[in-house]
């Protein structure tokens, strides 16, 4: 069995975002708040996924706009935080993704026991955050050097709010991060948060990972998402599951529960 299927089993996996308020000293943090907001929001979230029968969650600071590329201590410790004050209450596999920081990520997974973790390892990108040029090789090293060496690792390998600099083609990068970095699952993006990728890069992206699972990484909606899990091993879903279908938003319960079971039907069960 592989470490995939260890963490989600053998059906084709909706991983639900719990998107956390801004962290202190963020842009957008809300100071009035604070801390206590943050984590209400996230525990209302949390049970609202659960209850609509997600089959895992997701916690990350998207909130944490503008993003880092090394992302400041105090809201990794934060995120580490409200994870450990939810942890009771958390009945489905989890994982973390601090944006955009590998190295913040393991440490997050490595602090909270998470299953997994959402990062962009590989790849040079031409960012809205600058020159971006991970170190997958680092970042793995330091979640074994942590203890989180058998975390299953999600591989998003075409970056929101960037280009890459890679004059290889997607499904080329793919194969290639594949071979070169051992991940568990392959993640394909739209161009930011919230936006559908496309379904001919999800398809070129299977077609050369006929045996690496591929999940489609954003935009996922109500309409689409029985043509997405046709071609796809899973899929990542936020936006899709808010009130008003806003990223922002809190989640709505009853869009959670309608999108999980046009799921259920798309897997046939």
């Amino acid at each position: 069995m592989t470490r995939f299927q260890q963490v989600f089993g053998a059906r084709k996996p909706v991983i639900a975002m719990v998107h956390l308020g801004a962290m202190p000293g963020t842009p957008l943090h809300d100071s009035a708040g604070g801390v206590a907001a943050i984590l209400a929001a996230a525990a209302a979230d949390l049970t609202a996924l659960q209850a609509a029968g997600v089959d895992a969650v997701m916690f990350g600071n998207e909130n944490d706009r503008p993003y880092e590329l090394k992302v400041d201590v105090g809201s990794t410790a934060t995120m580490a935080y409200v994870i450990g004050r939810l942890r009771d209450q958390i009945t489905v596999p989890f994982g973390v993704n601090v944006l955009w920081d590998p190295m913040a990520t393991m440490a997050l997974a490595a602090a909270t026991g998470a299953a997994f973790v959402r990062e962009i390892f590989t790849g040079t990108y031409a960012s809205d955050m600058g020159l971006w040029a991970p170190d997958a090789a680092a970042a793995r090293r330091y979640g074994q050097r942590l203890g989180a060496g058998a975390v299953a690792t999600l591989y998003n390998v075409s970056a929101e709010f960037a280009g890459s600099l890679d004059p290889r083609s997607l499904p080329d990068r793919a194969r290639s991060a594949v071979f070169s970095s051992i991940p568990d699952a392959v993640l394909v993006s739209g161009a930011i948060t919230g936006e559908a990728a496309a379904m001919r890069d999800l398809e070129a992206v299977k077609h050369v990972l006929p045996t690496t699972p591929v999940l489609a990484n954003t935009g996922v909606k109500h309409a689409t998402v029985a043509d997405v899990l046709a071609v796809a091993d899973g899929c990542i879903v936020g936006s899709a599951l808010k009130v008003g279908g806003d990223t922002w938003a809190a989640v709505d319960p009853d869009r959670a529960h309608d999108f999980m079971a046009r799921v259920r039907q798309a897997r046939g069960h």
